[in-house]
């Protein structure tokens, strides 16, 4: 059984991952309509990750008896200025879900909710290489600045991201 409260903040963070495989796929839109296809590809093998964090939540409320509330999803940010502008805003986006699942893994730990904190666990190691990751990117992005040609090498590498790195 997994308590009211911790159901209602999984709940919440269901919503979260849900929003950001939104917001990655629109950065990814963005990218593409700018002729960035291996950015938008990027974007896109993120926003599939989303899909899958929160299905790992959704399947751990269900597995513990819990019921899975779904909210409305925020309509995301969807014209990025840049390559960087839309990795910059990804890396903030990260940030704050790192903070929320921080703030999950406190919940646990004071409700006592061993499962729970074995899951959350889990993502506050994957939320350590999704900064990391899009950290890289962005760098990446502002050494190459206005350079087309290094813009279209980091282009290509990116558009080699395999769906199975997480």
């Amino acid at each position: 059984m997994i308590s009211e409260t911790m159901l209602q903040a999984i709940n919440e963070q269901i919503n979260r991952e849900l929003f950001s495989a939104y917001l990655y796929r629109a950065a990814g839109s963005s990218l593409a309509s700018d002729n960035y296809p291996g950015m938008a590809d990027w974007m896109s093998s993120q926003a599939t990750e989303e899909n899958e964090h929160a299905e790992k939540f959704i399947q751990f409320v269900e597995d513990r008896g819990g019921r899975v509330v779904f909210e409305a999803i925020d309509k995301p940010e969807g014209d990025f200025s840049s390559p960087v502008a839309a990795f910059e805003g990804a890396l903030e986006h990260e940030q704050f879900i790192t903070e929320h699942i921080n703030g999950l893994y406190a919940l646990a730990v004071k409700e006592k909710d061993y499962a729970a904190q074995v899951l959350l666990g889990w993502f506050v190691d994957e939320q350590v290489e999704e900064e990391a990751s899009v950290g890289l990117v962005v760098e990446k992005l502002r050494r190459a600045g206005n350079d087309s040609a290094a813009l279209l090498m980091l282009d290509s590498e990116l558009g080699k991201r395999s769906s199975s790195e997480e």
